[in-house]
């Protein structure tokens, strides 16, 4: 089963996210019957929190003693009403999939 939640966002303005009704931080504020409910954190917070995870993760792939050409990052991103946005799982655990690129120099 899934819900829809309502993420209010810095701007005053809001989000509707359809998440699985188990999720936790779900506040219900409507009437019965409502289709909305709102979320209990905003979603630039729960987003900021993968941003984190995205500086980080470049910062620390880019500072090896022998840089990639290219880095890319890959990952999931799932909402939840009490957290805002996490890292999608994938069977259990939480992932991130990275491809680095090194090309030859000319000589």
């Amino acid at each position: 089963m899934t819900r829809l939640i309502s993420f209010r966002t810095a701007d005053g303005g809001e989000a509707v996210v359809e998440i699985g009704e188990d999720e936790p931080g779900v506040v219900s504020v409507s009437r019965a019957g409502d289709a909305i409910a709102q979320a209990t954190g905003s979603l630039e917070t729960g987003l900021d929190r993968i941003r984190a995870v995205a500086e980080t993760t470049l910062d620390r792939l880019i500072s090896l003693p022998r840089p990639p050409d290219e880095v890319s990052v890959e990952f999931g991103v799932r909402f939840n009403a009490k957290a805002g946005a996490v890292i999608a799982h994938t069977e259990g655990e939480g992932h991130l999939k990275v491809a680095m690129v090194w090309r030859r120099g000319e000589s």
